[in-house]
């Protein structure tokens, strides 16, 4: 690999940057009730949601892990402690791990965010049922006041990420049943044990003007509230790459140089663009397939097949959609099965795809032991080799000088702010169950 001095990096780079994005502002961003987000703060860090009461939202998406757990692929229900920590409890072992790595939750009330999952399948769409396209297509509520409060309460409904396995719980019971937003099913159960916690029912009467009575209190409410403090909490515009758009800082003449590649001859921009950088669509981009997969319950198949799974077109066989990159130094592992726990390998990784999947570490994975098969897909030669086909995009080479530079812009994207929260984590919590902590 050649090697480059900064000043040969920066006017080289400079000479083809792109346009960059116009800072965030106030306008960009969904206003948001102060006293809402105090409420849904309680819920975000509060088992009472899950189905055997002992995962809260938190759990998977804590500030102490950049927003997400650390680990590769989560373990929620069956789970004990957090973190990279988090062990599968031996007296009641999860049936397998969350297929999909937890996501950050950075700047999620950007009024641009109409489009959630990695596979996109929680989208605005007016044409639907609440004025949403989710895989409850009919049966899906209205009162969800955005895609994002909707999304944050689908995991309820998972019995490996929140609601337990089939005979655990009434909310996993209700699962079992297919009974989920209809009238008496999952999420009327989860409001109902909310609504029985009297500093809940106080709070609610409160906070909207529609409840006059515990009995009033919905699953839209719950989530609503929940959806509202994450995008108070972890609004991120105030970092060192937000000040030098505003003009207000320059940034490193290393991470400069970054910026410049960046937005120019590396290509990143192309799909990592705009202000959060991401063009909110899906690419397949070869990424290893670790896990359960993403298939439906009777099928037996590991395949995480990405976009295809909502869509239908050949085009989109494992696409995922481009994550935002705000505060990407903190929310590793990496890749929508957290493959990589190196930033720089991931990084890597991307110049050239094919070349990176047919190489690939398996050490690069953060997984706590569970008996189960997480390597089906990559000992498959022929499903390894479906991935790999399905990136479209060329090699780029890169010195290794140029990469350093993209990894000090990367730094950039780091707010101390969002990172620390605004509300932070509560001591307690109004159902007195445990509040998850490192």
């Amino acid at each position: 690999m050649r090697f480059l001095t900064l000043a040969s990096i920066v006017a080289a780079s400079a000479a083809g940057a792109g346009e960059l994005p116009l800072p965030l502002t106030d306008a960009d961003f969904a206003a948001v009730r102060p006293e809402e987000a105090a409420l849904g703060q309680l819920l975000f860090y509060d088992p009472i949601l899950s189905g055997n009461r002992e995962v809260a939202c938190a759990t998977c998406h804590h500030p102490a892990f950049g927003t997400s757990d650390g680990l590769s692929l989560s373990l929620g229900d069956g789970g004990i402690g957090l973190g990279p920590r988090r062990i599968a409890d031996p007296n009641n072992l999860p049936e397998q791990r969350v297929p999909r790595n937890a996501q950050s939750l950075f700047n999620l009330g950007l009024l641009d965010y109409t489009v959630l999952f990695h596979d996109g399948r929680i989208e605005a769409d007016p044409s639907r049922p609440g004025g949403l396209r989710t895989p409850l297509d009919a049966d899906m509520r209205d009162g969800f006041a955005s895609p994002l409060s909707a999304q944050s309460m689908f995991p309820v409904l998972s019995p490996d990420e929140m609601a337990g396995h089939y005979s655990e719980n009434e909310i996993a019971q209700a699962v079992r049943l297919g009974r989920l937003s209809t009238p008496g099913g999952a999420w009327d159960l989860i409001a109902a044990r909310v609504a029985s916690i009297p500093e809940y029912a106080t709070a609610f009467e409160a906070v909207y003007e529609h409840i006059h009575a515990p009995s009033d209190i919905g699953f839209t409410d719950i989530s609503n509230a929940v959806a509202a403090f994450m995008e108070a909490e972890w609004r991120s515009d105030t970092s060192p790459f937000d000040a030098r758009l505003r003009g207000e800082a320059e940034l490193s003449p290393e991470a400069e140089a970054g910026l410049q590649l960046f937005y120019g001859g590396a290509g990143c921009a192309d799909c990592h663009s705009g202000p959060l950088l991401t063009d909110f669509g899906f690419h397949a981009m070869g990424q290893p397939q670790i896990g359960p997969g993403k298939g439906a319950r009777f099928e037996t198949h590991a395949r995480d097949e990405g976009r295809f799974r909502v869509t239908g077109h050949p085009e989109d066989y494992y696409a995922f959609r481009t994550p935002s990159l705000r505060n990407v130094a903190q929310t590793g592992p990496w890749g929508h099965s957290g493959a990589y726990s190196d930033l720089r390998a991931f990084v890597t990784a991307h110049l050239d795809p094919k070349a990176a999947l047919a190489a690939y570490d398996r050490k690069q994975v953060v997984l706590p032991e569970l008996p189960v098969s997480d390597w089906r897909i990559m000992d498959d030669a022929v499903e390894a080799q479906a991935i790999s086909d399905a990136v479209t995009f060329e090699p780029v080479s890169l010195a290794d000088g140029e990469i350093d530079a993209l990894m000090a812009f990367l730094e950039s994207l780091s707010d101390p702010v969002a990172l620390e929260g605004r509300l932070g984590v509560p001591d307690v919590v109004p159902s007195g169950l445990r509040v998850p902590r490192p």
